[in-house]
This record gives structure tokens, C-alpha cells and sequence, in this order.
């Protein structure tokens, strides 16, 4: 491995069984002939998954935890034991099609201020996941990716906000500023990262990725989506194999999220009414899926 890497790619890695070796055989293929460092922070895994890392071992290597340490904690992680400037975060449920990163570098490189960068995320049939996102609020639960509602009127503006679709991008661009990027797949500034500490640790999974997002543009950088850029992301490899923590996972981080950055007043009334619905929510889910 060159001593000198451009590109650091971070997977966190629960039981995604072969996922993971197709997302860092996309990660390979991308950065082919280009310096580059890989690390796989294996979550306490138990179905052999981390196995998958053997083929790229002269670029990737593996950190084992003896627990889940969660999401966010594990990228924080691999960005200590990396240092290439550019920095690739993606799920091992995610993989990269022809041109992504070159396409991502560009636009990160054009814009001085940009933080991070995303490309536009498929569902395996082809269907666009909606990973540009308007900032979290009380109508996120309502108009939010996968609501129902969103799915009824994805017309009105509320929903729009919510999830900002290639369409509203103007002819000609190619990028635009978005609040936040799902964090299956970005790409980074190591500096910018190392300005807010990486991502916070309070969030185990899910949420802090908009967190993230939001902690950068109040230090004046900004965020942008590059539909030019593809990615494929097959959701919940990961989370299939703890269903029910998932869930009260997304609603914890959810609050979190809501308390730290819409009412961070701890006598603010709208916590508890935010506490409240999530409870609701969380609780409707399990049921749903029989989990409860």
C-alpha cells in the first residue's frame, strides 16, 4: 500500500453477510490504480461476514469489537485509524456503480466550503431511495422517505422538504446544497470531519447522520447531492438480524436528534409531546411486525 493515500474508505460491518464483499469489490473497482486505505470495523459480527475482507487485504484491514458499538462510534473509529483526506463512509449493504467517486471528487473539490458530498441511492429494483433530506422536524414523522403520506401526496411542499427529489434540481447543475445526506453512502473532507469530532457517539444507530450534517453547517459548511453519482443500497442487511433493536433504535436516535437540535431547552413542552408521538410510533411499529 502507498504511503500516501488519497482515499479512506470506512465500512461498519454487522452480520451483512456477502454484502460486504460486494460493496468493497465496488470500492476496489472504483479506486482501481489510485492510492488507497480501507478498514472494515466489525461490530461484533457472528455470521463470519468479516471473512469478506480477506480478498482486498492489500488495502483493507479489519477491527474487530467485542461488542456493537454502534454505527456511529465504529466511523469514529475507522477515521482514527485512517488518514487519507478524502474520506468514503458506506454501509456494506451499499455499492458503487461505475463513476461514483470520480463523479463525488469533483464536486467536493469545486466548492470550498463543501463538507460532504452523496450520490443518488437506488433501491435494487431501481427506485430512488431519497437520500437528500430536508432538516428533521415535528412533520418528519408524517412526510418523511417511507411515511405513508409521503407516498399519497409527494406534491406538497412538506413532503418535498422532507425529501428532496432529483427533479428539484435545475437544469444544468450538477449538484445541488442539501440539509443533510443519508450516511449509507458520502463522501468527506477529513478536515471538515475532524472540525466536529466526527459523528456523536450518543447516537447508536440511525439519525446521526443528520446530526452530523446539521453540526457542519452551523460551522459554515455546507452539504451537497450529486445525482450524477449512483449508489445501490439494499436496506436493513444489517438491521435484519435485530429487527425489534432496530426499531427502538430509530426512535431513541430520532428523539435524540429532536431534543439536540429543534428543542434544546430540557423544559421545552415539545419534548415531551416529541417523546410522546416516537413512543407511539415505536410501539405501532413492533406491533406491526409482530415483535412486540
Amino acid at each position: 500500500m502507498t504511503s500516501d493515500p488519497i482515499y479512506a474508505a470506512i465500512l461498519v460491518n454487522y452480520n451483512a453477510g456477502p454484502e460486504l464483499e460486494r460493496a468493497l469489490r465496488s470500492i476496489s473497482d472504483e479506486l482501481a490504480g489510485q492510492p488507497w486505505e480501507g478498514v472494515v470495523i466489525d461490530n461484533a459480527s457472528i455470521d463470519d461476514s468479516a471473512a469478506a475482507i480477506d480478498a482486498f487485504a492489500a488495502h483493507v484491514r479489519l477491527v474487530r469489537n467485542e461488542a456493537n458499538v454502534g454505527f456511529a462510534r465504529g466511523v469514529n473509529q475507522g477515521l482514527a485509524a485512517t488518514r487519507a483526506p478524502y474520506v468514503l463512509i458506506m454501509n456494506p449493504d451499499c455499492r458503487l456503480m461505475a463513476g461514483a467517486i470520480g463523479a463525488l471528487r469533483a464536486v467536493l473539490d469545486a466548492h470550498e466550503q463543501c463538507a460532504i458530498v452523496g450520490p443518488r441511492i437506488l433501491n435494487p429494483d431501481g427506485s430512488v431511495q431519497g437520500s437528500a433530506r430536508g432538516d428533521p422536524d415535528m412533520l418528519t414523522g408524517l412526510f418523511g422517505r417511507t411515511t405513508l403520506l409521503r407516498k399519497i401526496v409527494p406534491f406538497l411542499r412538506v413532503a418535498k422538504r422532507n425529501v428532496v427529489v432529483d427533479e428539484a434540481i435545475r437544469s444544468g447543475q450538477e449538484s445541488a446544497s442539501v440539509d443533510w445526506l443519508s450516511g449509507a453512502c458520502i463522501l468527506a473532507k477529513r478536515d471538515a470531519l475532524n472540525a466536529v469530532r466526527g459523528f456523536d457517539e450518543r447516537f447508536f444507530l440511525y439519525w446521526e447522520d443528520a446530526d452530523l450534517c446539521r453540526r457542519l453547517r452551523n460551522r459554515g459548511y455546507h452539504v451537497r447531492y450529486v445525482p450524477g453519482a449512483t449508489a445501490i443500497h439494499r436496506v436493513g442487511q444489517s438491521s435484519r438480524t435485530a429487527r425489534a433493536f432496530a426499531i427502538r433504535a430509530f426512535h431513541e436516535s430520532a428523539y435524540l436528534y429532536y431534543a439536540t437540535h429543534v428543542a434544546p431547552a430540557r423544559l421545552n413542552p415539545k419534548r415531551a409531546v416529541a417523546r410522546a408521538i416516537l413512543q407511539t410510533r415505536c410501539w405501532m411499529q413492533l406491533m406491526g411486525a409482530g415483535l412486540r
